[in-house]
């Protein structure tokens, strides 16, 4: 696994014929964020888009993997306007290169992993609580190996991949030994990361 901020100039030569992917860790809007928030999370995009501009010098993004998304098209596309309007710009910009959206999803897995995490935020009690994140983490392990499925059997040989899912949920996962993977973390992301543990402290 790459950084990137540990390579200055990635040739095309040292990685031919290799599977490539780029990961993203997916930062959202905040409903009513200050304007603090709203100017590192832009800045945070801004950025990613230009070292992802620099990592493709090693391979053009062929194939698009993202969170939470289990149909294809222009639904896709909505449910992204909805949810990350700055993810989808990246995306659309990609799809225009002839980048093909691929839903990394399973409704069957998705949908109950998020109703168990849902319950998490509501339960009171210590024993209801346990109870569902053994459901939760069970559906979370299945989730995780639907996403590597998906990866391995989509992305071929010589290609390079986009994958933009939150980094927490990325951590997790097991790439196969033949995908090099490239993690993309501008140097705003530690200052969302700070500000969210800061804005926690108070709320706590």
């Amino acid at each position: 696994m790459v950084e990137l901020g540990q390579i200055e100039k990635p040739t095309a030569e040292s990685f031919a014929g290799k599977r490539k992917l780029y990961c993203i860790p997916n930062v959202y809007p905040v409903e009513d964020a200050p304007d603090e928030y709203k100017e590192l999370f832009n800045k945070y995009w801004d950025e990613v888009t230009q070292q992802l501009e620099k990592l493709e010098a090693i391979g053009k993004v062929r194939k698009i993997f993202y969170e939470n998304i289990y149909v294809q098209g222009e639904e896709a596309l909505n449910i992204l306007a909805k949810t990350n309007e700055r993810a989808l710009q990246i995306i659309k910009k990609k799809i225009e290169e002839e980048a093909v959206l691929l839903p990394v999803e399973s409704e069957e897995i998705f949908g109950p992993f998020m109703d168990w995490g849902n319950c998490l935020r509501v339960v009171r009690t210590k024993e209801v609580f346990a109870k569902v994140l053994e459901f939760y983490t069970e559906l979370l392990d299945k989730r995780l190996q639907h996403i590597l499925q998906v990866i391995e059997s989509n992305l071929s040989e010589g290609e390079a991949g986009l994958f933009i899912i939150r980094d927490e949920d990325r951590i997790r996962l097991q790439f196969p030994k033949d995908i090099e993977v490239f993690l993309v973390t501008p140097p705003s992301y530690d200052s969302i990361l700070k500000w969210i543990r800061e804005k926690w402290k108070e709320i706590s």
